[in-house]
This record gives structure tokens, C-alpha cells and sequence, in this order.
């Protein structure tokens, strides 16, 4: 029995047997390099003979021994599967390097999950989606994942099965952005409509039904804090802290810095300042244990916390003095629990670097609260109307707190949207996202597949409620 294997990428190099294994062309029907179709998916099931085949999702050479490839065929007659990956060694400039890949959870349904380049599927569960799949143009292998996660099964073998060239060498911080390219923008609309519609399947679809909010000024002797969580923030520290306090309003606002315990001269910056500034408060928790969900706990619990809370990193700046009376304003005109802003990537000398303005265009006010769950971020800044804030509460980790507030307050209340650029993001060797490492790119991207996955039962539950 010969198993086939499926390029994707069309490559002039003549597709060769290898032992049980027997590289196929998709009948010369790939037009777009980048993606599969209805068309081709049909003509794969139709002329495929045996129950599973492999996808090989690579420009380059695959290399691999037959006894690692039959692990997955053993591993899918184990259980009902319908796609199965694993992890994989990629090689650069002939150095081979251990690419480890995460578990697909239900709340995987991110359109950028990481399942490497080479996935086992099921012929069986593959004919049963082509009864009733859409013609999409981009995302027929998208809509047909979260077909099989919704019926079957995705499993990870976490053992390094094949080894593959590494293809793209750019840092983590310059890849998340991809999905704000111009000509991304079709694609992005597209998978947003899958996405809503695998919601809608499940359950897990959110109305724009809003809780009204009645913002309530007695309880608050500020209006609006800006809350800045550093730790060894030495080089930039001053300049966000003097970005937040040249804020003209017609409203009275403070500045809240919570200094995880700085061991650099951070601490010592903004005490000098706190001398100058009493619009500056500076705390220093008590607890040794806190993430940034943590810190902006005990900033938003502080009895000077303003009514809105307003988030600014100790990287970052606000692009000028009116920022943050367009931030209250937004709230004041659409009774909003959260607004978010757009936000213009710098260098550290202020000169504007790709992608340049990130404003999350995908954002509709009828679906944003849906589409969520698809994308891994926001944007920025986020501000939030702090008694909801105080309700729901942040985790007490460094990455992820931000999506988690994000999608729990989606889920009951409106979220407002800033589309024109407020607040400077600046990139410097110094970011602690600039360049993820594996590892740590799966710990978070696991942590915000978590979050989706309870996010999505707490919508099924809230649902079926109503």
C-alpha cells in the first residue's frame, strides 16, 4: 500500500516514490500557491484510494523515515481522528533546530494555529465535509479544520517526525502583523465568516445585545487614571510617564505606576518624579507574585483609580496631548464598557517602521464581539470603564490578561473603536515581544487557546440560557 502525500505548493522539481510513501501533484488544478480550494480538496478525495492521506504544506525538500510516518497512520486507527500533526526539526544554513508544535484545543480556532507543515487526514471525514462545504477562496482548509474539530478529532504526536527547511526567518514580533497587510485584508474578511459560522453552529454566536452601562461619577474623585505596570523599565520608564501626564482635559485625571519591584533604576526615576507630579501615584506592591494582570488588580482596587482606566505600557507614548480627552469622550458619546484605540509602530527615535498604523479595520460593531475569538489581540490603547473592570478582573499572568478581559467584557457589552492612530507603540531591542522564542510562542499561544475555549463554553452556556 503506497500512502500519498499532496504538495501544496506547485515546485518544478518532479514529485519522486519514497518507500511507502508516493509524493502526488494535485493535477496541475492549483492556480494560488497559497491555498486550497473546494476544487482540489474534492479532487484529492475523489481519486484517493485509501483512507488517510498526507497534506505537505512546503516549498522545499521533505525528509523523513517511512517507520516515523507510520506513526500516524498507527495513531489515527487509534481513534477517531480526522487530522493529526506533530512536532518537527527544521534546519537553517544546515543547522537543524526542534520545532515543537501545541495541542489543538476546541478554542483553537485561530486561523494562524501552528500545525507545521505536514498533516495527516482522514478521507472519511474529509467526504463528509464536501457534501455540504462552501466555495471558499481561501479558506476551504480553515472551514474544513473546524469542521473536524466540531465532529471528531485534531491530535498532536508530541515526537519530531520529519524534518523540513525553514522558510520563513523573520522575529515573532514581525510576523504577528501579517494579518494587517493590504493584501491580506480579503483573506481576513473571509476567515472572519467561517469563523462566525463555526460559531453559529456550536452555539457560541453572540448577539449585539448590549448591557446598558450608567457611568456613575460620585464614586470616583478622578475621572480617568492611566495605569503603567514596569519592571526594569529604566530607558523608557520617563518618557510614558511624562506622555501621560501632558494629557490636556477638560477633567481631572492621575497617573498610576505599579513598580513590580524594579531592580534597575526605574524605581529611583519615578520617585524623583512622584516628588514633582502629584498627579504621579508610584506603588510598589507588597506581593512578590504578580504578572501585569496583577498589577493593574491592585492599580484599578487603588482608591484613586479614576472611572475609566486607561492603559498605557512603560514602552510606549501617546502620540500627543489629546489622547486621552478623545479616550473619555468615546466613552462619553456610546456608553461603552471598553474602548480601544489605534496605535502607529515607531522606532525608539520616533520614525515610523513596518507595518506602520495598526487600527484592527477588521473590527465591525455587529461582529467584533465574534470575531474576537479568531483573532490573538485587540489593539491599542485599551481603556475600560473601571466598575465593570473591577467585576471581571485580570489574571494574574504577563501575556494573555489584556485578550482576557477583551473577550469576557464582548461577551455582555459594547466595546467602542478609535480607527484613527492615538498612542505609539515603539520597537526596540528591548521589547519583551520582539523576538518569542518557540517555547515561550507556545505557552502563550496555548494560554489564549485556553481562554477561547472556556470563552466559548461560557457563550454556549449564556446561549442556551436564553
Amino acid at each position: 500500500m503506497k500512502i500519498n502525500i499532496y504538495q501544496i505548493y506547485q515546485i518544478e522539481k518532479k514529485r519522486v516514490s519514497l518507500g511507502k510513501f508516493h509524493f502526488c501533484e494535485l493535477n496541475n488544478l492549483l492556480e494560488d500557491e497559497d491555498f486550497l480550494t473546494k476544487e482540489e480538496l474534492l479532487w484529492i478525495s475523489k481519486h484517493e484510494t485509501n483512507d488517510y492521506f498526507f497534506l505537505y504544506f512546503g516549498k522545499t525538500q521533505l525528509q523523513f523515515r517511512d517507520e516515523n510516518l507510520m506513526k500516524f497512520i498507527e495513531f489515527a486507527q487509534n481513534g477517531n481522528y480526522g487530522i493529526i500533526y506533530s512536532d518537527f526539526y527544521q534546519t537553517e544554513r544546515n543547522q537543524k533546530s526542534e520545532f515543537r508544535t501545541i495541542d489543538y484545543q476546541f478554542g483553537s480556532i485561530r486561523d494562524d494555529f501552528e500545525f507545521g507543515n505536514l498533516l495527516l487526514v482522514n478521507n472519511k471525514i474529509l467526504a463528509e465535509y464536501l457534501q455540504d462545504a462552501f466555495h471558499w477562496k481561501y479558506s476551504s482548509f480553515y472551514d474544513f479544520r473546524l469542521f473536524v474539530s466540531q465532529i471528531s478529532k485534531i491530535g498532536r504526536i508530541p515526537e519530531f517526525l520529519y524534518s523540513v527547511e525553514k522558510e520563513d526567518s523573520r522575529k515573532s514580533g514581525e510576523k504577528i502583523f501579517d494579518y494587517v497587510k493590504i493584501k491580506n485584508k480579503l483573506i481576513q474578511k473571509e476567515r472572519e465568516e467561517v469563523a462566525t459560522l463555526f460559531l453559529e453552529r456550536i452555539n457560541a454566536k453572540i448577539q449585539p445585545k448590549f448591557e446598558e452601562i450608567e457611568y456613575q461619577h460620585s464614586d470616583f474623585q478622578f475621572t480617568a487614571s492611566v495605569i503603567i505596570p514596569v519592571k526594569n523599565r529604566e530607558k523608557t520608564i520617563a518618557d510614558a510617564v511624562e506622555s501621560a501626564l501632558s494629557q490636556k482635559t477638560n477633567f481631572n485625571f492621575n497617573v498610576i505606576v505599579v513598580d513590580n519591584h524594579s531592580t534597575d533604576n526605574t524605581t529611583k526615576i519615578l520617585k524623583n518624579l512622584a516628588k514633582k507630579e502629584k498627579k504621579l501615584i508610584h506603588i510598589i506592591p507588597k506581593q512578590t507574585d504578580l504578572g501585569i494582570g496583577g498589577c493593574w488588580n491592585l492599580a484599578i482596587d487603588n482608591k484613586n483609580c479614576g472611572m475609566f482606566s486607561v492603559q498605557l505600557d512603560s514602552d510606549d507614548i501617546y502620540l500627543d496631548e489629546k489622547t486621552l480627552q478623545k479616550i473619555v469622550d468615546k466613552f462619553t458619546a456610546e456608553k461603552s464598557a471598553a474602548v480601544v484605540g489605534s496605535y502607529k509602530i515607531t522606532d525608539f527615535q520616533l520614525k515610523e517602521i513596518p507595518p506602520g498604523i495598526v487600527n484592527h479595520e477588521e473590527w465591525t460593531e455587529s461582529n467584533g464581539m465574534n470575531n474576537a475569538l479568531r483573532i490573538n489581540g485587540f489593539g491599542a490603547p485599551r481603556a475600560f470603564f473601571t466598575p465593570i473592570l473591577r467585576q471581571i478582573r485580570f489574571p494574574n499572568v504577563s501575556y494573555g490578561e489584556d485578550y482576557s478581559v477583551m473577550i469576557r467584557i464582548t461577551r455582555n457589552y459594547k466595546l467602542s473603536r478609535i480607527f484613527e492612530p492615538i498612542y505609539i507603540v515603539r520597537r526596540w531591542e528591548g521589547n519583551s515581544d520582539s523576538d518569542l522564542s518557540n517555547e515561550k510562542m507556545n505557552k502563550f499561544n496555548s494560554y489564549k487557546d485556553l481562554l477561547r475555549t472556556n470563552e466559548i463554553l461560557a457563550r454556549q452556556e449564556q446561549n442556551a440560557g436564553e
